[in-house]
């Protein structure tokens, strides 16, 4: 039976988290089939259509769709969930919201953030912010899984041919409605797809501080992370936490500045190619995971660093 992946986007655009699911999809099931639930939402469907390994794509289209409400989109989950052997979404807020109400009403154990497929109902994940990894097998009849995107390769946007079929939307819930949305613009690259990271921490000492890293954000064309006690602080939004209880990244580069390394943190950074870590303290447990280290006053090597790259 083939796998069913719940496809992330904004009715207009798919969001990149589902082109990584479509690879965990693939590894556990083979045929991969994608669910676009939305409105207005046809476009979506045709660059789902292409992507390579995707055989089907089945299209609900209704104006109670169009903003990803978690109780009407887990219902058009369990409309089409029957034919599949796996139902897989990304271990995004928006996955996170949706997949849980699937499995409920599936009577089925979640197996939440996976990071690997061992087989068709093997799957391992991290616990204890990503101390150790634990091996998981489902016997649910139809297993209800979400994956981490950044430890699964992305499918190929381009070169699939797969055919739409349009399915019939379910009834509004009627058990939630949608209020608004304020969207952080920001000229940087999204946090969770950027290449290159620069994060920031308590050590920082202020919001003010914090604008230190902007301008080395600049130079690397990076987004730009914060730790949660810098969070916490106030020193940054919290759309920027990185860590066990924000986003997980793993950007070409890392660098984190005045960020003491705290487990939390850790398990939402360290499987990023190439880590930098400057701090102060030559003991942070920072440096336990970093590629290359600067040990000394984060207001003394930044504009050095900024400075040399011109």
């Amino acid at each position: 039976m083939p796998a069913l992946v719940l496809a992330e986007h904004d009715n207009q655009h798919l969001k990149a988290a589902t082109l990584h699911t479509v690879t965990a999809a693939a590894k556990a099931a083979g045929e991969v089939h994608v669910l676009v639930a939305g409105h207005n939402c046809a476009a979506v469907a045709q660059q789902a259509a292409k992507i390579q390994g995707v055989t089907k794509v089945l299209v609900a289209d209704a104006p109670h769709l169009a903003d990803g409400l978690a109780e009407n989109v887990a219902e058009q989950v369990l409309a089409v969930a029957k034919g599949y052997s796996h139902v897989f979404a990304p271990a995004t807020s928006f996955g996170k919201n949706v997949l849980p109400r699937v499995a409920a009403k599936l009577d089925s154990a979640q197996v939440s953030d996976i990071i690997g497929v061992e087989s068709a109902d093997t799957f391992t994940r991290p616990i204890y912010a990503g101390n150790a990894i634990a091996t998981v097998q489902s016997s649910d009849p139809i297993k209800v899984v979400t994956a981490r995107p950044t430890n699964f390769d992305a499918a190929p946007a381009e070169g699939g041919n797969a055919a739409v079929e349009n399915v019939a939307p379910v009834p509004d819930t009627g058990l939630s409605k949608f209020v608004g949305r304020e969207v952080a613009k920001s000229d940087r690259p999204e946090l969770q797809g950027a290449k290159v990271v620069v994060a920031g921490g308590r050590g920082l000492g202020s919001a003010e501080n914090f604008k230190l890293l902007e301008g080395l954000a600049d130079k690397l064309n990076a987004a730009l992370g914060a730790s949660r006690a810098a969070v916490d602080a106030g020193y940054a939004p919290n759309d920027w936490q990185v860590g066990q209880t924000g986003k997980v990244v793993a950007p070409q580069l890392y660098i984190a500045v005045g960020i003491s390394g705290a487990i939390q943190h850790l398990a939402g950074m360290k499987d990023s190619k190439v880590i930098v870590a400057i701090n102060k303290d030559p003991e942070a447990p920072i440096f336990s995971v970093a590629d290359y280290g600067i040990v000394g006053d984060l207001f003394e090597v930044v504009p050095q660093l900024v400075k040399e790259l011109g």
